[in-house]
């Protein structure tokens, strides 16, 4: 597979600026305390907390639930920096945030510059005529899951979505999910800099010529992808974010990620819409090991407010993305959201929420402004080369249309409890989602369990299980697929077995359908903290048997 860069058209790019990097001398303390700690800029609130000693390792055992405090309150983060002469006369002067998380006040020199309130924005303040030699940088950052509450409660409407996590513009898989832990972070959580001097310029932007097919057919309606007018098979993974704390991601460990990707044969990763926008670095390797990336626009599972403000905001987040990422030939489809048309149609909201058909119109309207009116313009505007879907799957996999039409996330496997051979039948025209789970690697566990926990009865082993009845939904699969177990360690090694005939089978049926089916894209390929989910490999980089399956599948 080889990617071909196009030269499309030209785009301002920031050269020739001298750039001074704020990240020395920081510390922070809780708004309502006196002492200030030393602090990490990238960093966030609980792994400065960690460094201090204040708290422990929030992935230990059943730390978690000791940590919810956290995110409670407000925090206060510092800096001292010096200008030279010289630097202080420069022409232009732009302090550049490149992700604030999420909610926080900014003061230079005592004089607030910036309101914040968009983990995903980069945010650059002129400061030519507030900036002097000696310089305090000081933020206030108040507690998210309070703001997300208090902006809830200002709706007449409740919008559908299992807590308030819709209401703030930040990483949704901080608030929980099935695979991950409740930790809601703040910081300063990438670069802050100065730019001096900055001048803007052309430069190339570059695309990749991979088209996507969604076409009318006697079956129903295709998707698939072209290469150079070459209909290709897409194989690969779902990726998450590497760890909850998202600065402690290196980029040894997204080289070491990408490359097990790569050495798997997979030519595809699809960035999950519960994440974040990835780092350059990210999208560097992908370049570089032609890996083709299915980009998600951050929204996943609820409805998002599509007032004017909130619209105003996610459009100054694409567009900050859009243009960052769309350099990147890797990059090879935008899509709007991850589930949230399914959940409409397909999960209870109506009656969940107690919608009547009244409100029903109401809220799909804030659906339909962001997902079918505003990302589409926007990518049409300024990436026009790339497709854009409003969401995936196209249908639920209750519906038969989810293997006729589009994108499938087929979950009768594991969420429906059907057993693996339904998945000889259920093939779709693309599999962007299907699944397995399997505990990590048993050489893991000392890392963020004491011996006494090796029981699935465990209480601290069960805070690493974040789905419901998981831990008997393997039994039961094990069970009927007749694999044995006799202790914690066998029963690891039949969850990792477990995995690995749901790969051959689901693979088996959808590489061999005659090009009905054109993806493969397996949930998930990674994970953010030591937990038993979907993962091929675990949050300590150790392959389970399913990635080695998959490896000789594909």
């Amino acid at each position: 597979m080889r990617i071909l860069i196009i030269l499309l058209f030209v785009l301002p790019l920031r050269i020739d600026a001298t750039i001074k990097l704020l990240h020395d001398n920081w510390i922070f303390k809780n708004q309502d305390g006196e002492t200030w700690l030393k602090a990490k800029v990238p960093g966030t609130i609980h792994t400065d907390l960690l460094e201090n000693k204040i708290i422990e390792d929030p992935f230990w055992r059943d730390n978690e639930k000791e940590l919810q405090w956290v995110s409670t309150l407000d925090w206060e983060y510092k800096t001292a920096f010096q200008l030279s002469y010289k630097e202080l006369n420069s022409k232009k002067i732009i302090l550049q945030f490149d992700g604030i998380d999420t909610y926080a006040d900014v003061y230079l020199n005592g004089e607030k510059i910036l309101e914040a309130n968009n983990m995903f924005r980069t945010y650059k303040i002129d400061v030519k005529n507030k900036i002097k030699s000696q310089n305090i940088l000081h933020l206030v950052f108040h507690s998210i899951e309070k703001v997300a509450d208090s902006l809830a409660a200002q709706r007449p409407l409740k919008l559908p979505c299992e807590n308030n996590r819709n209401m703030v513009r930040k990483a949704q898989y901080h608030f929980g999910w099935d695979w991950t832990p409740h930790l809601v972070p703040c910081g300063v959580w990438r670069s802050v800099k100065l730019l001096l001097d900055e001048e803007d310029k052309e430069s190339v932007a570059a695309y990749s010529p991979v088209k996507l097919i969604q076409q009318n057919d006697s079956i129903g309606q295709s998707f698939y992808f072209t290469v150079n007018g070459k209909p290709t098979y897409m194989k690969g993974a779902n990726w998450v974010p590497a760890d909850v704390f998202l600065p402690r991601i290196t980029k040894e460990k997204y080289r070491d990620l990408l490359i097990a990707a790569k050495e798997a044969h997979f030519n595809m990763l699809r960035v999950w819409g519960g994440g974040i926008y990835e780092s350059d670095d990210f999208y560097d390797l992908c370049d570089s090991l032609e890996i083709y990336v299915w980009q998600d626009f951050m929204f996943a599972g609820a409805i998002y407010p599509a007032d004017k403000n909130s619209l105003e905001n996610i459009k100054q987040e694409a567009i900050d993305n859009i243009l960052r990422l769309r350099k990147h030939p890797c990059i090879v489809l935008w899509c709007g959201n991850n589930e949230i048309d399914e959940a409409w149609n397909n999960w209870g909201w109506q009656k969940q929420f107690k919608i009547n058909g009244r409100d029903s119109l109401i809220l799909w309207n804030e659906y339909h402004k962001i997902f079918n009116e505003l990302l589409p313009s926007l990518v049409a505007q300024y990436d026009s080369g790339r497709a854009y879907i409003p969401s995936t799957p196209l249908y639920g996999w209750g519906r038969a249309k989810s293997m006729t039409h589009g994108d499938s996330h087929y979950w009768g496997m594991w969420w429906g409890r059907q057993p693996i051979n339904i998945m000889k039948e259920k093939v779709p025209r693309f599999a962007s989602e299907f699944g397995m789970q399997a505990l990590p690697n048993i050489e893991s566990y000392p890392n963020f369990l004491l011996p006494q926990d090796y029981h699935i009865q465990s209480n601290a082993l069960k805070v690493h299980q974040k789905f419901k009845n998981g831990y008997e939904i393997i039994e039961e699969y094990l069970n009927s697929e007749s694999i044995p177990y006799q202790d914690f360690e066998s029963f690891v090694a039949a969850s990792q077995e477990l995995q690995c005939k749901a790969i051959e089978v689901s693979l088996n049926a959808q590489l061999h359908s005659n090009a009905y089916c054109m993806g493969s894209l397996w949930w998930q390929l990674n994970d953010c903290w030591p937990a038993c989910s979907w993962s091929l490999i675990d949050y300590y980089g150790n392959k389970k048997k399913g990635y080695y399956m998959i490896r000789k599948n594909v």
